[in-house]
């Protein structure tokens, strides 16, 4: 009998253990899917916000600027730096991770969140906020703008810049970004309008090779970059997206 009881007690200790250890598993599959819907859920909330206050400062634009169009002080205090910009030749451009602070602040106009866009790559099923500065913070939050480059609001002359992590540890970013060909459309959605752009090339870089990141006369593009290969940090993949006209 008290053979018995011990292996019944033996047999018990291991189905609990087994369970733990299944359990254990089961977490560890689930949670990049977990941390992934979280990370799609907040920026899904912070749209809902951003989207809300373009709506109502497009209601209450002072008659005297000529235009339903929200936050226009802030959009040709854009404008006038990106022309800054191409004029200077981007004399001030460095490697995108050495950036850390953005030199505008968007709540002096108005716009709250320090979110200053959208983009939304169909392709890679990746839609992610567009913060100012690549520190640390706004990195593991979303896309980064690259301080002295183009800001996303289009136009001739312009050469925005986003840089994303190739993965990040509770969401994809820019992980699949290889995934991207020539043609495929990506979309940026500002505080006025949404742009639309077009894949039109794709290069592997050195994270000291700036000039390939500079405005490219007479063109209206968006450029991708993250690290390359997957994991490492030695290189840059950089996708040149051009803007399509309705």
């Amino acid at each position: 009998m008290e053979r018995n009881a011990k292996r019944k007690s033996r047999c018990r200790r291991l189905t609990i253990v087994a369970v733990v250890l299944s359990l254990a598993g089961l977490t560890i599959l689930l949670f990049p899917a977990c941390t992934d819907f979280l990370y799609r859920e907040g920026v899904r909330q912070q749209k809902a916000s951003f989207i809300r206050q373009t709506e109502e400062t497009s209601k209450n634009t002072p008659k005297e600027f000529g235009t339903s169009l929200p936050f226009e002080e802030l959009y040709q205090e854009l404008k006038r730096r990106n022309e800054t910009l191409f004029l200077e030749k981007q004399k001030e451009l460095k490697d995108p991770f050495s950036y850390q602070q953005p030199d505008i602040d968007l709540s002096e106009y108005g716009l709250k969140g320090g979110i200053i866009g959208f983009v939304s790559i169909p392709k890679m099923n990746v839609e992610l906020p567009i913060l100012l500065g690549a520190n640390m913070e706004n990195m593991r939050a979303g896309a980064v703008h690259l301080t002295e480059t183009s800001y996303p609001i289009g136009g001739e002359n312009t050469n925005c810049v986003l840089a994303a992590h190739r993965g990040a540890s509770h969401t994809a970013m820019f992980r699949d970004i290889e995934k991207l060909e020539i043609g495929d459309e990506i979309y940026i959605e500002n505080f006025r309008q949404t742009l639309t752009y077009r894949v039109a090339q794709l290069r592997i870089i050195s994270p000291t090779d700036v000039q390939d990141l500079l405005i490219q006369e007479g063109r209206d593009l968006v450029t991708l970059i993250t690290c390359h290969p997957y994991r490492h940090n030695s290189q840059r993949y950089v996708v040149y997206c051009q803007r399509v006209y309705p």
